[in-house]
């Protein structure tokens, strides 16, 4: 039996992949299903870079705005999702183009993790929870630190740091066995060194005039809490501590962030760099006329 084709769209932040994924699923009949672990969250739509309403109505998105902030979701409640989208896209004749640059969930898809039943020490649980987020983070082995490394959501979230300790602990292995479920071609893009940090920058001074620090201000202000804005990460983490007065200016705060994101770009790309079966696009040529002529011989 021949498994379904689908598409995968990765890359660093800021590297263009959202619109390529969107001019290429135009193009061959497709619809896009979201891999941030950000994006799955109402609201907050600069903070995590979402794609714009214009852009929304060129091609069918899925898996974007669909939990609210402050609940839990995990790479398994992703890998579910993302498979019933993936069944939907199919059926209706279309072409699944999964497009983002949490690695965790891209691989959750592309190789297909079978979970395990969560088994819970009460007794653990109770102690993990008495800890705070960095206390728990010492406790990691490298073996976990490497795992959540491209998500930095993750390594900032009380539950998911007591879930990955709670493994360690009971010697489960940290990613499941695989059953790739699907036929998979993997697009990546990225950019020199010099070239993403100036995308990076730019995006980020755009996002700041658009008014991503007051998407968390007004959060804040309507009672929301600080802790559930931690747990999600870099831009999140960083906008509080700017709010709240660790940093004392405005551009001491965007020259800190700005590095966090150019930090966790290369983290990213390291995650990527393992996986040799993504086909990598040189962007300094015609990178459009690259993607097409991949995309054309997969199907």
């Amino acid at each position: 039996m021949k498994h379904p084709k689908i598409i995968t769209i990765v890359g660093t932040n800021a590297s263009g992949k959202s619109s390529l994924g969107i001019e290429l699923a135009r193009n061959f009949n497709g619809e896009i299903i979201s891999a941030d672990s950000r994006q799955v969250y109402r609201g907050f739509d600069l903070c995590c870079g979402k794609i714009t309403k214009e852009e929304s109505k060129m091609v069918a998105h899925h898996l974007l705005n669909i939990k609210n902030i402050d609940e839990f979701f995990s790479v398994s409640d992703y890998q579910k999702m993302a498979y019933h989208s993936i069944s939907d896209i199919l059926d209706r004749g279309k072409i699944p183009f999964i497009v983002g640059g949490t690695g965790l969930y891209i691989d959750s898809i592309v190789k297909g993790y079978e979970f395990r039943e969560e088994t819970i020490d009460t007794k653990l649980r109770e102690k993990l929870e008495e800890l705070s987020v960095d206390e728990l983070q010492e406790m990691l082995t490298s073996e976990s630190k490497a795992f959540l490394s491209t998500n930095e959501s993750d390594f900032h979230n009380k539950r998911r740091l007591i879930r990955i300790i709670e493994k360690t602990a009971q010697g489960e292995c940290l990613v499941s066995q695989n059953n790739p479920k699907y036929n998979v071609l993997q697009i990546g893009i990225t950019w020199s060194k010099e070239i993403l940090h100036q995308r990076i920058d730019e995006r980020l001074e755009s996002r700041i005039q658009q008014g991503m620090i007051n998407e968390v201000k007004i959060y804040l202000d309507n009672g929301g809490k600080q802790d559930v804005l931690y747990n999600l990460g870099l831009e999140y983490r960083y906008i509080v501590d700017y709010l709240t007065g660790k940093y004392s200016s405005l551009d001491e705060f965007k020259i800190e962030l700005s590095r966090a994101i150019k930090r966790f770009a290369k983290r990213q790309m390291t995650w990527f760099k393992r996986d040799k079966s993504i086909n990598w696009i040189n962007m300094d040529s015609d990178y459009l006329e690259q993607a097409y002529l991949l995309v054309s011989n997969f199907l």
